[in-house]
């Protein structure tokens, strides 16, 4: 069984920090979301991982490499345009041969991994299996209508109106017969070779489509929100230790870790929280569910729930909450200018200015 991971999409969703790294490399408790899936991937006991790639090839290649550090051997699939999730299928026809094969999307998230689904599908052998979760706003999703007796009976790609809450989480299981249902696919409304109408075809045949639905966690990390509320799952779940410098002047509260490099000079730390490499904090306060990477400097500052990205600076600041601050980001006070009011008034006219 071989593994297809996309990691080819444009990430409008999280810009501008897309316009200069992948979606699939923004770290969350400071490790890029794409090191995760290869993890899930590689603890499932699939060692053969075909990555689909676009304009952001080159990131992707020089953090992934040849996929030896998660025990996987990687093959890059270079995408022209990101033009639907069967669309990747498509191209990567060649690579995948007569095998069965994952297919998860490198910007998702799912607590627990993916181990169990597979072996269950290694053993049962349908011809897909699809995963569902139940969703507040389901127009922003695949979307799954389910009979009677909880079967699929129909999918649809970001409906306008959807018919059911159930969301298609973004991690499929095929055998080769989806190769088939792809070449018969004409682009949708949206101009994409949609993975939804491949799964509806194999149901119209009738193929054996399987769902599960999950109730645990899982994150679509497209946008900051999800991005901050994956890093505050993680968090919840690190091991707390100190390997860099935290002076007596300092308190470390809960789960916190300081990795090595980093300096903790009278401030204040409360878990969980996580300090990069080379970080230096001093005189400040990091509060619950934050990441600083590596090599950041926070002074006279306060943080919370939120995620510094390598290389930035906050100084003299007072509290920044639920942000995401890019690599090489300077936050700092304005400037102060003397107060006063330019004012263009017409006839009759009045205004109360505070003094």
């Amino acid at each position: 069984m071989k593994a297809l991971v996309l990691s080819g999409g444009a990430g409008t969703r999280l810009r501008p920090f897309t316009h200069t790294s992948p979606k699939q490399l923004v770290p969350v408790a400071n490790k890029p979301v794409l090191y995760y899936v290869l993890e899930d991937i590689a603890q499932a006991g699939i060692t053969e991982v075909g990555i689909v790639v676009g304009e952001t090839a080159n990131e992707i290649r020089k953090a992934v490499g040849s996929g030896d550090r998660f025990g996987l051997r990687v093959t890059y699939l270079p995408q022209e345009a990101p033009l639907g999730l069967a669309h990747a299928v498509l191209i990567a026809r060649d690579y995948l041969g007569e095998e069965d094969f994952v297919m998860y999307l490198g910007d998702n998230f799912v607590v627990g991994g993916i181990a169990e689904l597979v072996d269950k599908f290694r053993a049962e052998r349908p011809d897909a299996q699809i995963l569902l979760t139940r969703v507040s706003d389901p127009s922003s999703f695949g979307v799954a209508e389910t009979g009677w007796d909880g079967r699929v009976v129909a999918l649809e790609e970001k409906p306008r109106h959807p018919r059911s809450d159930l969301a298609v989480v973004g991690i499929y299981l095929f055998t080769p017969v989806v190769h088939e249902a792809v070449r018969t696919l004409t682009p949708s409304r949206r101009g994409e070779l949609e993975i939804t109408d491949a799964l509806q075809w194999l149901l119209d045949k009738p193929y054996d489509v399987r769902s599960t639905t999950i109730s645990g966690y899982w994150k679509d990390t497209g946008n900051v929100a999800d991005m901050l509320e994956v890093n505050r799952s993680v968090l919840d779940g690190i091991e707390p230790g100190t390997e860099g410098q935290v002076d007596a002047a300092s308190e470390l509260v809960g789960r916190v870790r300081i990795e090595a490099g980093a300096q903790i000079r009278a401030s204040r730390i409360v878990g969980p929280a996580i300090i990069g490499a080379g970080t230096v904090v001093t005189e400040s306060y990091v509060g619950p569910y934050t990441s600083i990477a590596e090599n950041c400097a926070i002074e006279d500052s306060e943080i919370e729930f939120s995620i510094m990205l390598g290389d930035s600076r906050l100084t003299g600041t007072r509290r920044v909450q639920h942000s995401l601050l890019g690599r090489n980001v300077t936050v700092a006070p304005a400037p102060r200018v003397p107060a006063g009011s330019r004012l263009i008034l017409g006839d009759d006219s009045r205004v109360e200015i505070s003094s």
